[in-house]
């Protein structure tokens, strides 16, 4: 590339994975998917059953969920639980908080279900800083209380942002919490809760290709209602029948053939983070890996953290903005340099780069990004 600073590779980090979904994969996991046998297998049968039932049980272990909880597999990613959620646990009218990109796709998803009331959304701050987004402050859909709606929806953590809100739960509906890529990474309340749902590509270090959603009695039922009794125009394909995947689970099964090698990497995680301390350690190392970015921004006059108020500051995704330094070319020379995927989300528009700091990121690798960044910077 025009105008190389190359980076002394004493500088580099070990890990140059950053990227926020999909995320850095454990070497050994990657081998113990090598080494399986299982890929290519039925998953009808029992070693693949044996696996979704390892997984099922680890992550009920990690989060210690509830009497009467269930963890809860589907077919696809995230977006298509908001369509399951659409189908088959909003019973009329649903109350959206957004404050960034996912949290307002989920919005819209429901919008067009023909079957639904349209929804209550309500933007964070001063609407969200005019639609950059940011913050979860002052929503009063989080407080409750809205005439008319049996389910409150909101993001734990917004992947597009890096902005946080407290897991609390709002009474007088279900509860489904976006925890796609903070589940794993921080210790929570799963009782706040009705449905705390993610998928496996960002602490927990797997592929895509999967929904998990760990499920209260209340939105079980909520599940079945809905199937018994569906009301004039709605139709629920299977696919999108959250009862449906409930019935799986408790199988060890999806209802689709899953991707084996996806539930090989997931389960290996989940196994790792509880022979690590649990939820615990895994927040103390994305707390004290994403520490150091935040010190890094407020160290530099020509940067600073995108998420201003360090309550609301990401343990797990950082954004940093850049005043007066096209941040395109600092990305560009961290990845000639083999430093990969620090890009800001492509929706939000902003000079800046967001970090991921997963479990699996090291804390000395997180620190030795920060230096190469020091020496791009100052050489530009």
């Amino acid at each position: 590339m025009e105008n190389f600073i190359s980076i002394p590779a004493d500088l580099l980090p070990e890990n140059k994975k950053f990227g926020a979904g999909p995320s850095s994969i454990r070497k050994t996991a990657l081998a113990k998917v090598a080494a399986s046998d299982l890929p290519g297998t039925s998953h009808r049968q029992a070693p693949v059953k044996d696996l979704v039932g390892s997984l099922r049980g680890g992550l009920k272990e990690l989060f210690s969920l509830p009497d009467g909880y269930e963890v809860v597999l589907g077919n696809g990613g995230a977006t298509t639980f908001w369509a399951v959620a659409a189908s088959s646990l909003i019973r009329e009218r649903s109350a959206h908080a957004v404050f960034g990109s996912f949290g307002a796709k989920f919005a819209e998803t429901v919008s067009g279900a023909p079957h639904l009331k349209d929804p209550a959304v309500e933007l964070g701050g001063v609407s969200a800083r005019a639609q950059g987004w940011e913050t979860a402050s002052d929503i009063a859909i989080l407080r409750g209380g809205q005439e008319g709606i049996d389910t409150y929806c909101y993001p734990a953590h917004e992947t597009s942002t890096g902005a946080l809100s407290p897991v609390n739960r709002i009474a007088g509906g279900l509860n489904l919490v976006d925890a796609t890529s903070i589940a794993g990474g921080v210790q929570v309340d799963i009782s706040q809760t009705d449905v705390y749902y993610f998928s496996g590509q960002k602490c927990f270090a797997a592929e895509g290709g999967l929904w998990v959603a760990l499920a209260s009695p209340a939105a079980q039922e909520r599940a079945q209602e809905i199937k018994e009794n569906p009301g004039a125009g709605r139709w629920i394909p299977p696919v999108l029948d959250f009862s449906v995947a409930l019935k799986n689970s408790v199988k060890n099964q999806t209802l689709n053939t899953p991707a084996i090698s996806t539930l090989i990497l997931w389960e290996d995680q989940v196994q790792w983070m509880l022979e690590a301390g649990g939820l615990a350690t895994m927040e103390e190392r994305t707390r004290t890996s994403s520490a150091v970015l935040y010190e890094w921004a407020d160290s530099r006059p020509e940067v600073c953290p995108y998420i201003a108020n360090p309550l609301e500051q990401s343990p797990v995704v950082v954004t940093i903005d850049f005043k007066d330094i096209d941040a395109d070319t600092v990305i560009a020379q961290l990845r000639a340099n083999g430093i990969v995927d620090i890009d800001p989300y492509r929706a939000l528009g902003q000079n800046q780069i967001r970090v991921a700091c997963f479990p699996n990121i090291e804390v000395a690798d997180t620190q030795a990004l920060t230096a190469c960044l020091d020496y791009v910077i100052d050489r530009l």
